[in-house]
């Protein structure tokens, strides 16, 4: 099985915005893009990307999982980096077109069509360092992936520090490549040093969120995760498992979540921790390490409320069960 992520279907949807206007979207070969080596994007990294998924149903049908709310972060990212600014109408109608063309290509659960619009400026201009891209590039690539987790999901380990960010606080709302490209090598220096899957971020005792994921604290019936501000990635899959909690009568907290606190929690029995993302959707948190020592989660492995919201959501897109907040556009 090829890594997530690795394999690309032959061709994408493209447009390109110049002299104020945007191109008529087109289906081209995913490798036929070219760049000017002095694009905007390779210099100043004015870049950012969505990630959602389509789903293939029992029927046969084809449904996309929250796109309108993906689109409509994408429009914020592009907004915030200063790139022109994206017709919404004519990006879903683009996810739609190239999904399509390969209907026949989506996987069947727990396998999906994993979906990677990217925006990128390609003004040849490296004298505007301090000025944005005049023109771009809007283009919608796919990716046939299996389950993320195809050997069996393990109980992540998770190192909390306390004194860097994943990224500058005002870029915190914006999907951008640069942002990962700042987190990697504390992940790296951790994966090294105390074995951890993922680095919590946590700057002065205020829990985050980790390189690539939202985090989830779960205590009897509440759920706790950090109120949406400008300093960390606001996760559809996070809302999405939020309003399911809310759905089975669980106390959504979202509030400020110190280490102290999680610290405190986590040593309590039945307490759960998880991180959030289209591509692992929920993934259990098992081990918390700080200061040079480990704190199992609860009794350190996958609990039964990690595993039914997950569940859930999964069951939602695989139309097993009813979508009734609307999640779901059909293909074709």
């Amino acid at each position: 099985m090829a890594a997530f992520g690795s394999v690309f279907m032959p061709q994408m949807a493209l447009t390109q915005f110049d002299n104020n206007t945007w191109s008529d979207s087109t289906i081209v070969d995913s490798q036929s893009i070219q760049l000017h080596p002095g694009a905007h994007v390779l210099h100043y990294s004015s870049t950012c990307f969505e990630g959602l998924k389509a789903f293939k149903h029992d029927d046969g049908s084809i449904h996309v999982f929250r796109m309108d709310q993906n689109v409509d972060r994408f429009d914020q990212s592009s907004k915030l980096l200063h790139l022109p600014d994206i017709q919404k109408d004519q990006v879903s109608h683009m996810i739609l077109d190239i999904l399509a063309n390969y209907k026949d290509q989506i996987p069947e659960p727990p396998g999906s069509m994993y979906i990677r619009p990217t925006h990128i400026g390609t003004e040849p201009a490296i004298g505007k360092a301090a000025s944005p891209s005049l023109s771009s590039m809007l283009y919608v690539l796919i990716s046939p992936v299996g389950d993320y987790f195809a050997g069996g999901a393990k109980p992540l380990r998770i190192l909390l520090d306390e004194t860097g960010m994943r990224c500058a606080p005002h870029m915190g709302m914006i999907k951008s490549g640069g942002n990962y490209a700042s987190a990697l090598g504390p992940i790296l220096a951790a994966k090294e040093q105390v074995q951890a899957d993922q680095i919590l971020f946590c700057p002065n005792g205020d829990v985050q969120e980790t390189g690539a994921a939202n985090f989830l604290l779960i205590d009897g019936n509440e759920i706790i995760t950090k109120a949406l501000d400008s300093s960390f990635l606001h996760g559809i899959t996070r809302s999405s498992i939020l309003q399911i909690a809310e759905d089975m009568g669980m106390t959504v907290s979202e509030r400020e979540l110190t280490v102290q606190e999680l610290l405190e929690r986590a040593a309590k029995p039945g307490v759960e921790a998880a991180l959030s993302g289209t591509a692992a959707v929920l993934t259990t948190v098992g081990t918390l390490i700080h200061n040079g020592k480990e704190y199992k989660v609860g009794t350190g492995e996958p609990g039964p409320t990690t595993q039914k919201l997950r569940q859930t959501l999964n069951h939602i897109q695989w139309g097993k069960i009813a979508d009734k907040h609307n999640w779901l556009t059909q293909v074709g």
